[in-house]
């Protein structure tokens, strides 16, 4: 998203935190990944969604399978210019950075058809889940919720970043903007919420659920959704409103809880909820483990690339020469077609026809 508002919005105030949050959902899929060949056990059976084998073509898992590949691979070109200046590949940079805005585009494309393909995973297990969570418009919620999560994330993260690190990786003036940058990023938070409530509010009337809330399941259902939804986005407001960011912050935590509880709602909570407790899928011990110690090695990558690679601070003065180069070509290409009408009208020029 952030670097959607960067590259092709042309918000270039948001231009110090884009490789920060690129370089994390980069990380964040890559571990994933990881954590998915972990627990086939088989890792050699993680090119079966790819090929369709077993699943077919048609599936909604060969869908998702491809997309998550296709958006690693859009990230992975969009971050690769920070590691080009690293290295000093002067060459190997103005190619990339070429490459960044058409990866982008398609990147966002891809991050849009990927959460709701995730969220249509579970339109095949309608007898399944709750009433209250199961809808067909599971795919939207998924794909609105990911957008304030995705923001939240990118507000926790630089919030510890620019905490953590010294002023070596951290350019003095990406610290001044930053929070101004948490109350635009609050601002997105609060409106997208706020539309993810209204959708569930009309999910809820549309089902006729009300008799269900006043059950346990109900009443862990109004606890996700005003305590984890609607709490978090009244703090985005009044953060915004107050231009004050440390509400936001403590929102930023609540939301990506939520989201979190949200998803283990619909695979572990609200997923076959009418089988007694014992008969129900719980994590063991070792899965939670193996779950805390790929996201701290996670972390600690972030860290180290963090550490070496320009992503808080500005380029190199080459990197920073390319780009002013390359804006300059597209200023000119940009001009052309001005150049050729006058030149088609007799090249008569602009000031003369002024006159």
């Amino acid at each position: 998203m952030t670097a959607f508002i960067v590259y092709v919005l042309r918000g270039e105030k948001y231009h110090s935190i884009v490789r920060m949050a690129v370089l994390n959902g980069f990380l964040a899929y890559v571990f994933y990944a990881g954590a998915i060949l972990l627990d086939l056990g088989r890792w050699w059976n993680i090119a079966n969604p790819l090929i369709g084998n077993r699943f077919g073509v048609n599936s909604v898992l060969f869908l998702v399978a491809w997309h998550f590949l296709l958006y690693m691979l859009a990230q992975l070109v969009e971050i690769s210019p920070a590691f080009a200046e690293w290295l000093g590949f002067k060459k190997a940079r103005k190619f990339l950075a070429s490459l960044t805005l058409g990866a982008v585009i398609i990147g966002i494309t891809l991050s849009t058809l990927h959460q709701s393909g995730l969220g249509a995973l579970f339109l095949m297990a309608k007898w399944k889940i709750h009433p209250l969570w199961y809808t067909e418009f599971i795919p939207l919620l998924f794909f609105v919720s990911s957008i304030y999560a995705g923001l939240s994330v990118v507000i926790f993260i630089g919030t510890v970043s620019f905490r953590v690190f010294d002023k070596d990786r951290i350019d003095e003036e990406y610290r001044k903007s930053w929070d101004d940058i948490i109350i635009d990023l609050g601002k997105a938070c609060a409106v997208t919420m706020f539309v993810y409530f209204f959708l569930q509010i009309l999910i809820l009337i549309h089902g006729k659920h009300w008799p269900l809330l006043n059950t346990g399941m109900g009443y862990w259902y109004l606890t996700e959704l005003i305590g984890l939804l609607l709490i978090p986005g009244f703090l985005f407001s009044w953060g915004v409103k107050s231009g004050n960011p440390v509400p936001i912050r403590i929102a930023a935590v609540l939301t990506m809880i939520g989201v979190i509880v949200n998803r283990v709602d619909y695979s572990i909570i609200a997923y076959k909820w009418y089988l007694p407790l014992s008969e129900r899928y719980i994590p063991t011990i070792m899965e939670v483990v193996i779950t805390l110690a790929i996201v701290f090695t996670m972390v600690w990558v972030f860290i180290w690339i963090v550490n070496r690679v320009p992503i808080l601070k500005k380029p190199p003065q080459w990197a920073i020469e390319q780009e002013e180069e390359e804006e300059s070509v597209e200023r000119v290409a940009a001009l052309g077609p001005q150049l050729g009408l006058t030149m088609a009208d007799g090249g008569s020029s602009i000031d003369k026809d002024k006159r």
